[in-house]
């Protein structure tokens, strides 16, 4: 009876393990996103700033 007890309390907190596993993972993929667009935005920024300068590389 205890055996069976502390197998359900195991799942209970593997699945809560599991689900942190998932929430961490899609917010390091959402801040990874978040960053990758900032870099680009930044990137194309100064391109168009060459562009009315009209350097060019």
């Amino acid at each position: 009876m205890i055996g069976s007890n502390r197998g359900v309390v195991g799942d209970k907190w593997s699945m809560r393990i599991l689900w942190m596993c998932a929430i961490g993972s899609a917010i390091s993929l959402y801040m990874v996103a978040v960053e990758r667009q900032a870099q680009n935005r930044a990137r194309m920024m100064e391109e168009n700033s060459r562009d009315a300068v009209g350097e060019e590389i």
